[in-house]
């Protein structure tokens, strides 16, 4: 079974003595289970399952409902985490949030596409992802807000000081053109906000989250499964339906996190002849390792390359970069002891 969340709470237990307890959710093939485990009086753990099936809200709500009992009995959790409560949210975080709720339901979709075909136009013109020049909700809110100065644009939760500097003029162009019915600054929002529609709002954004969470972390317990057993990125692809790219990024973020990927660059590296590989090792320390691109240029040339055999160059190149940086950051570790 994988075990996707676990946290330990405790209590007083008199005599300066206090008792220890676990709460633990696992998934094996679908199924859900919830687990207590804690002492009784002679210190042997017994255990409870509260919770055995397949739904999702079923798991949460006994989850959740479990664990008010325990609290009530005086345990508390050593972390606290979304999990255990649905604590509200204060100050500015909980104004950026109803922010975004009021957007949602007051949506200005001519606004907000005419903004996101400037971000895509000008992420084109920098080289950048879209997102880095403005999220989504970014662009939500200036839609809905239309900031008609530069002060204003800075009030908008997520466009700050640079990034007004850099793209101000272009987005009050834009704002510019559109009639608001309320200004700034937005306080105003939290009296026109439905308090209740927003609390639930906010809950379901928060078990969204949370689902997000547990559902990343079995995927994360499924592919380090598959990467111990020397499967290879089809047998990723197969067992979690993510495409290869994406499978790549992840495996890098897991590398750089300190799990071992090495069954995965073997088995995907097993095909590639061993002249080539030692032709990229080279061209990664004269070009160095952080783009891709001018390794394959000196190794084989993009322009000899199309569609899939392109994308099957990057893959390889990108799992070598791994064992490539992992081989440098031991020479620099040996060097600096």
């Amino acid at each position: 079974m994988n075990i996707v969340f676990m946290n330990t709470l405790e209590k007083e237990a008199g005599d300066h003595r206090v008792t220890s307890a676990q709460v633990s959710i696992g998934e094996e093939q679908g199924i859900w289970n919830v687990y207590w485990n804690e002492p009784d009086s002679a210190g042997k753990i017994q255990q409870d399952q509260w919770y055995q099936g397949v739904s999702w809200d079923e798991m949460l709500s006994a989850f959740r409902q479990g664990l008010r009992d325990k609290v009530r009995s005086g345990y508390r959790p050593l972390v606290s985490t979304d999990l255990e409560s649905a604590q509200g949210l204060s100050g500015k975080a909980r104004m950026t949030q109803m922010l975004t709720y009021y957007c949602e339901e007051n949506p200005s979709e001519e606004v907000y596409e005419t903004l996101r075909a400037w971000r895509r136009e000008q992420a084109a013109r920098e080289g950048k992802a879209p997102y880095i020049l403005a999220t989504n909700r970014v662009l939500r809110m200036i839609s809905v807000f239309l900031p008609q100065s530069k002060e204003e644009l800075q009030q908008i939760p997520g466009f700050g000081e640079q990034k007004t500097t850099m793209y101000a003029a272009d987005v009050l162009n834009l704002t510019a053109e559109y009639t608001r019915s309320n200004g700034f600054p937005l306080d105003w929002v939290a009296k026109s906000v439905d308090t209740v529609k927003f609390e639930a709002w906010l809950h379901a954004q928060k078990e969204q989250k949370l689902r997000t969470e547990l559902d990343r972390e079995v995927s994360k317990r499924k592919l380090l499964e598959v990467v111990a057993g020397g499967g290879s990125l089809a047998d990723l692809q197969a067992v979690l339906t993510m495409p290869r790219r994406e499978l790549l990024l992840w495996v890098e973020d897991l590398e750089r996190e300190g799990y071992d990927m090495d069954p995965l660059v073997e088995a995907e590296l097993a095909s590639i002849p061993e002249e080539e590989q030692i032709k990229a090792w080279n061209a990664f320390e004269s070009e160095g390792d952080r783009y891709l691109k001018p390794v394959l240029q000196r190794i084989i040339g993009t322009e000899e390359l199309k569609g899939k055999e392109l994308d099957r160059a990057y893959e390889w190149l990108r799992l070598l970069r791994l064992r490539f940086r992992r081989e440098k950051e031991r020479f620099a570790s040996q060097a600096a002891s």
